[in-house]
């Protein structure tokens, strides 16, 4: 499945703030990372992050576009449910 997100770098904590309807880009999930956008340390806590809360191995969760943009799109199992 492709989950596109908008990331929040820099927040106080990780965490899910919800879902966003963008004019361009649909429907994406916001993110807030307590990771700066430096040197690809938001990139890597987003992975770890989806990794986390929807319970499947870092290696299941790819970054497919958007590495230095805050709309991303990433590749997840087909199997997992997404938040309200």
């Amino acid at each position: 499945m492709k989950l596109r997100v908008k990331v929040i770098p820099n927040a106080r904590k990780s965490e899910i703030a919800g879902w966003e309807e963008l004019p361009l880009q649909g429907r994406v999930l916001r993110v807030r990372l307590a990771a700066s956008p430096v040197e690809g340390a938001a990139n890597r806590e987003l992975v770890a992050f989806l990794a986390k809360q929807f319970k499947v191995p870092k290696s299941q969760v790819v970054l497919e576009k958007g590495s230095t943009a805050r709309i991303k799109q990433l590749q997840l199992p087909d199997a997992i449910e997404l938040p309200d």
